[in-house]
């Protein structure tokens, strides 16, 4: 009589684990991708939470007929738009910055016009950073 075996062969394990090998070894170029992926979602959200301030403060200048909130001018520098918003959104700690903070926002040419030349940046995400749409409250 013979005897029944039970388990699997060495074969059937080596197979196996070759088969683990070869599903890793494709995964982990996609996993490894992740975090550029991730900083540039910080920088977007934080452009879009500045274009979302510099709404407001226009919205604020002009019911206040100009006596509250932040005048953001053609003078103005891109350093000016963190002042909109509570707490430092761009620092050292979230790794999110402007990629050139002292440009000056030349297409603000009145009350209600909209400058795209500060963008921000993630140290970990695309170098050329994403635009914040800055709307421009004029004098």
């Amino acid at each position: 009589m013979m005897k029944q075996q039970n388990g699997f062969t060495l074969i059937e394990l080596v197979v196996v684990i070759v088969i683990l090998g070869i599903l890793a070894a494709t995964a982990l170029p996609k996993f490894v991708d992740l975090s550029t992926e991730a900083g540039d979602a910080a920088a977007q959200s934080v452009a879009g939470a500045l274009a979302s301030a510099t709404s407001i403060n226009y919205a604020k200048r002009q019911a206040s007929g100009g006596t509250s909130g932040t005048a953001i001018v053609a003078a103005s520098t891109c350093a000016t738009l963190t002042g909109l918003m509570t707490g430092n959104v761009l620092s050292s700690d979230n790794k999110v910055t402007f990629v050139t903070s002292t440009d000056t926002l030349a297409g603000c040419t009145g009350a209600g016009a909209v400058d795209t030349t500060c963008k921000v940046k993630h140290s970990s995400g695309t170098a050329a950073g994403f635009t914040v749409t800055t709307i421009c409250t004029g004098a």
